[in-house]
């Protein structure tokens, strides 16, 4: 539909006026104009740009798309036809998921380290930037399976409990890992006392690595199930004979 002035002739709009009533600059309606965006259907004798009802739509049409968060290349496509709205849409879909997973992740890692900051108010920054640098730096397997905020956790979890007794949960593993393995060869029972008690001893070092935390917890189960070859092969880590095994014997404990 045309825009009339009060003398019944068609509107145009100088680029001054057109960029105060869109809420713009002078200088983003010369970019539009630049990049083919949006064109002035014509110009005064000056050179001065005057744009129709019919750019002023286009314009707005700009906008709305703009306000979707899509970039200036996408729009002169969609606009232009070359392609579908439904393929811009959907690609658009994905990446504002993926931007939004990493909102959250990023959320999860500031809200784990200002409940650090509160539980340890004397901490120094640079104690809170190695916290985080170990974070950022975990292998990318854990964080497939473990969020910024949980990776926080655990980095924070490991100062906590100190190197030494990180190094005597080692070498408990290194000791139990064998026995159960011994004993699924000799074909113990699960159910019988010796079993029960590797199984509260396997439960008990794995306590020391979530510490009770139901989410944690769940997170190196997904890990185990997923990465077991490879945690088997390069951490010697424990098969799925073993944990089967275990799992017997923990639930012949209750």
């Amino acid at each position: 539909m045309k825009r009339m002035d009060q003398h019944g002739t068609e509107r145009v709009w100088k680029v001054g006026e057109l960029a105060a009533e869109a809420g713009l600059t002078v200088r983003t309606l010369h970019h539009y104009d630049r990049i083919g965006l949006v064109q002035p259907a014509g110009r005064t004798g000056t050179g001065h740009r005057l744009y129709t009802a019919g750019d002023v739509e286009r314009l707005y049409q700009v906008l709305a798309l703009r306000q979707l968060g899509l970039g200036l290349d996408q729009i002169t496509n969609l606009l232009a036809g070359t392609v579908a709205m439904t393929q811009v849409l959907s690609a658009h879909r994905d990446f504002l998921a993926a931007q939004l997973a990493a909102t959250q992740e990023l959320h999860a890692l500031v809200a784990a380290l200002a409940a650090t900051a509160e539980s340890r108010p004397d901490a120094s920054a640079d104690r809170f930037l190695e916290l985080i640098r170990r974070t950022v730096m975990v292998d990318d397997t854990f964080k497939e399976y473990f969020t910024e905020g949980q990776l926080t956790q655990l980095a924070q979890r490991r100062e906590d409990l100190g190197e030494q007794q990180i190094r005597q949960a080692e070498a408990e593993w290194s000791v139990l890992i064998p026995k159960v393995d011994a004993a699924i060869a000799a074909g113990m029972d699960p159910a019988s006392p010796e079993a029960q008690q590797m199984a509260a001893q396997w439960m008990e070092l794995l306590e020391g690595f979530h510490g009770g935390d139901a989410d944690l917890r769940d997170s190196l189960y997904r890990m185990q199930a997923g990465e077991a070859d490879r945690i088997e092969s390069e951490f010697c880590g424990p098969s799925p004979a073993q944990i089967e095994f275990i799992t017997a014997a923990n639930a012949a404990r209750r």
